[in-house]
């Protein structure tokens, strides 16, 4: 049976859930306060955020937008992106979320991404003792590949714990989730909710007329999603959005969301303008022809590998 994640009132995660990177950073915040309240009004409960985003201040303004509200909403941080996965470090991590959002309890927390010089047994004990406070619900992994995934949950079983959710990459051009990690969570019955739908914004086609963003301020998106087929793909999603008459964020979001596995994407923006065609998402019906032309537009995944692109 796949976990199913639920606020500490019992409010079952939303079919999307909202990531909050940008709080703080490219969002002030008014602006982050806005796109809060609406996905509020959208029905979104499950928000998303982590130690490092924006120096803090993602976590300090998502725990200011909760307070009232906080036992129906499922708030999610992640912890050990630097200074290793080790005990003490997720310990502060953790410390260091509750205190900034000023809740007693993290619903979800996840290791930022895999780290090889610490033995799992060392961070999975952490986990536990955190859960034995009563600090964390469930636990989560980050930017791992699936063999690092199905080691974890083996480690993880020996501390009485398991993994409820992992967050990989996962758009139309960016694929490879596709192999391995989606089946193996499914089978599993881990959580998946990918990060960065929208393909750090190529697939809202703003790029290709002439917009900024991430991939031309960002020399890493840039390289991440520079090759002409990603941007054939992005226009030809474009053109689809065009003949259904809706945002081709929205489709590009819907896709990802309507994979047989059940993932549940998150979604982010600068403010809510750009955020409401994601938000769209929520309510499109995506016929099982038009899964089908979007997914044509870009290749099938390539041969797995051991490695997983990372997204902080």
């Amino acid at each position: 049976m796949k976990h199913t994640l639920t606020s500490p009132d019992g409010t079952p995660a939303s079919r999307l859930a909202f990531g909050t990177m940008q709080f703080g950073g490219r969002a002030d915040a008014t602006q982050s306060r806005d796109m809060f309240d609406a996905c509020i009004d959208a029905g979104i409960t499950h928000f998303d955020t982590a130690h490092i985003y924006t120096d803090g201040a993602s976590e300090t303004l998502l725990g200011q937008c909760v307070q009232d509200q906080r036992d129906r909403l499922i708030i999610a941080t992640k912890a050990a992106y630097t200074g290793g996965a080790t005990r003490d470090n997720i310990l502060a991590s953790a410390e260091t979320s509750r205190k900034r959002m000023q809740i007693d309890t993290l619903d979800v927390l996840y290791l930022h991404r895999f780290d090889p010089d610490t033995d799992m047994a060392e961070s999975f004990q952490a986990f536990a003792d955190l859960k034995a406070r009563g600090h964390i619900r469930h636990i989560g992994l980050s930017n791992f590949a699936a063999w690092q995934v199905v080691k974890a949950a083996n480690i993880a079983a020996r501390f009485d714990l398991d993994v409820a959710v992992i967050q990989p990459m996962y758009n139309l051009v960016k694929r490879q989730a596709e192999v391995e990690i989606l089946p193996m969570a499914d089978d599993l019955g881990i959580l998946v909710a990918p990060y960065s739908p929208l393909g750090g914004g190529l697939l809202t086609g703003k790029y290709a007329q002439g917009g900024g963003g991430r991939l031309t301020e960002d020399d890493r998106y840039g390289a991440r999603y520079g090759q002409d087929v990603m941007h054939k793909a992005a226009q030809g999603l474009h053109d689809l959005a065009a003949t259904q008459g809706v945002h081709p964020a929205t489709l590009a979001v819907a896709w990802t969301a309507h994979h047989p596995t059940g993932p549940s994407p998150i979604i982010s923006a600068r403010n809510v303008e750009q955020l409401q065609p994601s938000l769209d998402a929520l309510t499109f019906s995506m016929p099982a022809d038009l899964y089908a032309q979007i997914a044509a537009l870009s290749p099938r995944p390539a041969p797995a590998t051991d490695r997983t692109e990372e997204q902080i």
